[in-house]
């Protein structure tokens, strides 16, 4: 079954109660939600959900890719498919998908999203989308592979970095407290 607005809801909801400061950066995903927009399909281009993987590896370092369109080191991560149950199995499928690493070699640290990023997309002509935000529900998973084969329609590269490379204070934070 598919990601559903309900499941979209909730998760952000759990995330809110956990950190109510961040509300004003999410209220609007929560108005799009209340207006019905289907936050699951990238045609939504107020603003759609997507899913990321913050990947510790067993010293400690974060995995990053290159990605080719954005042209910039970034965490894995995408939008979701039809197949995705939840916005963390779309987390772990674009985490095994980008780096080749297999999913059984992945353990999520919890249900829950670590960080919840609102970032702009900048238009894209030649996939004919417009400037737009993504609402990037971002999960901690720990492993012990290392990069396999990459995505190379979408990854240039993909580097094992220090926790402090993670340009996101916020998410730095609360890397660094799950992982004490």
């Amino acid at each position: 079954m598919a990601i559903t607005a309900d499941h979209i809801r909730s998760t952000l909801t759990a995330y809110l109660d956990e950190h109510p400061e961040e509300k004003p950066e999410l209220a609007f995903a929560l108005d799009l939600l209340d207006t019905g927009a289907d936050l699951t399909t990238r045609s939504e281009f107020r603003g759609h959900a997507t899913a990321g993987a913050v990947l510790v590896g067993p010293d400690g370092r974060i995995l990053h890719i290159h990605h080719l369109a954005m042209a910039k080191w970034l965490l894995p991560g995408g939008h979701l498919e039809t197949s995705d149950e939840t916005l963390l199995d779309a987390a772990l499928r674009e985490l095994t998908e980008e780096t080749g690493i297999p999913a059984d070699t992945v353990t999520p640290m919890s249900e829950k999203p670590v960080h919840i990023d609102v970032h702009p997309i900048p238009a894209n002509s030649a996939k004919e989308e417009p400037n737009h935000q993504h609402f990037d529900f971002r999960f901690l998973f720990r492993t012990t592979a290392d990069v396999g084969r990459l995505q190379t329609e979408e990854v240039t590269d993909a580097a094992w970095r220090d926790i402090d490379t993670l340009h996101d204070d916020r998410l730095r934070h609360r890397v660094a407290q799950a992982l004490r």
